[in-house]
């Protein structure tokens, strides 16, 4: 199964995409949708659409796993993340690619064992379970991974409770 994992933002947008194959995990490709900080927010949402649907098309993943957005600090800043957001997941509901959504408490439980763990923790383990040879940088690229990452645990752990439920 091939899972792209976003970072949503308007000025980064963190991607990685990395293939399942039974318990392993293979990074497929990594990095950025970068947009200029002076362009008109419209322009910046084309450019991040262009982008994924090129991701989208290039890579064809079985599932898109983006992080739940939590602002508790700039409301404008949450509104065009969220408008950025928005087109991402429209370019993923145009190439028929099913959405799902964590936050990134649940990234982190999944990646790490651990809810409250620290950036660099996440980091690290995304770059062990991964078999990278450093840490992706920037920071979005790395919660990107960890987001797929997260798809990919939780995929299999509901699989294995719907084949509980049959009985299996």
């Amino acid at each position: 199964m091939i899972i792209m994992g976003i970072d949503p933002g308007i000025a980064i947008v963190g991607f990685g995409v990395i293939e399942k194959q039974g318990s392993r995990l293979k990074p497929v490709q990594y990095g950025s949708i970068m947009t200029e900080a002076g362009l008109r927010t419209e322009t910046r949402l084309k450019q991040i659409y262009d982008a994924m649907t090129h991701l989208l098309k290039t890579y064809q993943p079985q599932a898109m796993a983006i992080e739940k957005l939590f602002f508790n600090r700039n409301v404008t800043t949450a509104f065009t993340v969220g408008q950025a957001r928005g087109v991402m997941m429209l370019a993923s509901e145009e190439a028929n690619v099913p959405i799902a959504e964590y936050t990134p408490l649940q990234v982190k439980q999944a990646v790490v064992g651990y809810g409250q763990a620290e950036k660099n923790q996440v980091q690290e383990m995304v770059k062990m379970l991964l078999h990278l040879k450093e840490k992706p940088k920037p920071d979005d690229v790395a919660d990107a991974l960890a987001i797929a990452i997260c798809h990919a645990h939780s995929a299999q752990l509901e699989h294995i409770l719907h084949q509980k439920g049959k009985g299996i």
